[in-house]
């Protein structure tokens, strides 16, 4: 399985300096990384923070999230066949929000394959100061990626005061109680502190993928042993509790001879038929996914 980190923060934060130190370190470990980069904009990633030697894939004019999620899963369909790689970089859009993000690299396709270690989410110190003169949306927008971050580096920490970095780091540690908090210049962090993040594991029936120790968002790959009536399945989805953000996947429903495409998000199903035989799983996103019971299973 490939490692994934997925690098979160607001416009400006750092990721691109996090990512270039990162992409540095790793190799002189020994491992080859790839790079996913997401744009808003028309123009592409500069090409001099990624080495030539470095499978880079760019999403441009988009977001990972939403629509986007398609092309993502096709970027890394199209790393996994084709390139040679130990760990996998992803930098969203710093307009992205994370759980969102985080639907996209669960692709029911090839979550077997991935191993996502965790969200590292780099805060504009400067910019947490000045949170208040944001819009109403842009605020939730950057408290929400610190909020479900499972590594917080803290950013631009020398253009503060000794009081005011106590007052930051104090502050975003109150938002986000279980992330270790990094205080950086330039987004510099040595590679162990992002590669203690806990690792995948697994049970007999049920692979379950915990990002990070302790941590509470995580995400759970579910495989169906037999048909479920839509009508129950959605009944089931209408029960469940509000910590359960996103579900894609395909799910066998009685009277179709193919798996249906499903899918969820704050409250919202789509049912789309599906003209192939796909493996019939689902990849749940929320906070302790592993304590719901899952429809027509005995082992949950």
């Amino acid at each position: 399985m490939k490692d994934v980190y997925l690098l979160s923060g607001f416009l400006g934060s750092g990721k691109t300096s996090l990512l270039s130190h990162l992409i540095e370190q790793f190799k002189a470990a020994g491992l080859k990384p790839a790079v996913i980069m997401n744009e808003l904009g028309k123009l592409n990633f500069d090409s001099r923070s990624v080495d030539g030697d470095v499978p880079l894939k760019e999403m441009l004019e988009g977001c990972i999230c939403c629509t986007g999620s398609e092309k993502m899963e096709a970027q890394l369909q199209m790393l996994l066949e084709g390139e040679n790689f130990d760990v996998l970089l992803i930098e969203t859009t710093g307009a992205a929000h994370p759980v969102e993000a985080l639907d996209a690299v669960f692709s029911p396709l090839f979550a077997d394959r991935l191993n996502m270690k965790g969200i590292i989410t780099v805060a504009d110190c400067k910019r947490w100061l000045d949170r208040d003169k944001l819009t109403p949306q842009t605020k939730m927008l950057f408290l929400e990626q610190i909020r479900h971050a499972h590594l917080i580096v803290a950013n631009k920490i020398d253009l503060l005061t000794e009081v005011e970095a106590s007052d930051v780091t104090m502050q975003i540690q109150a938002l986000n109680s279980t992330a270790p908090i990094i205080q950086t210049t330039n987004s510099k962090i040595p590679l162990n502190l992002i590669t203690k993040l806990e690792a995948t594991f697994h049970e007999k029936e049920i692979n379950q993928t915990a990002i990070g120790k302790q941590l509470t968002l995580s995400s759970r790959l579910h495989t169906f042993k037999e048909a479920v009536k839509q009508e129950e399945f959605e009944e089931w989805v209408r029960n469940l509790p509000d910590t359960i953000y996103r579900m894609k996947g395909y799910v066998p429903l009685v009277g179709h001879k193919n798996p249906y495409l499903f899918q969820y998000a704050y409250g919202m199903v789509q049912w789309l038929p599906e003209y192939m035989k796909m493996s019939p799983q689902i990849v749940i996103i929320g906070d302790q996914v592993n304590q719901i019971d899952i429809i027509g299973s005995s082992h949950d």
